[in-house]
């Protein structure tokens, strides 16, 4: 399961910090990076409840309000761990300048808050379908 959630977080990742880097790609004016760091942000979150509640949780949601509802609690949870990966990807800008070592961050950030979330996840999102 740890193997599984990791390649799926790493998929997650590479989608987040894909979209960053097409967005700055597209986008070079005032506050491109926390745009980019924003949208990245979506885009990762997104695609990790996808997998998650698919592969790792197997939820089946009763109707659109309830999948609505969890992935309300989801973002919910992931509030904490976008703190800690933010941090690491703004520190690491702030101190390296440079874009290879604050996606370089993001990704320690990632993995750090995608440790945690997995276990908020299991214990108050998908509780009821965790094995």
């Amino acid at each position: 399961m740890a193997l599984l959630y990791a390649m799926l977080a790493a998929v997650a990742t590479v989608a987040n910090i894909g979209a960053q880097d097409l967005c700055i790609r597209l986008y070079s004016g005032p506050f491109s990076i926390p745009v980019s760091v924003f949208l990245g942000t979506a885009v990762g979150l997104s695609v990790k409840y996808f997998l998650d509640k698919r592969y790792i949780f197997h939820f089946q949601a009763r109707d659109v309000a309830h999948d609505g509802r969890t992935f309300g609690l989801y973002t919910l949870m992931g509030l904490l761990t976008t703190v800690v990966f933010w941090g690491f990807e703004f520190c690491f800008d702030a101190i390296f300048q440079s874009h290879g070592m604050r996606y370089l961050g993001g990704v320690i950030g990632l993995t750090i808050g995608y440790t945690a979330k997995y276990h908020l996840d299991k214990r108050f999102v998908f509780k009821a379908h965790s094995s």
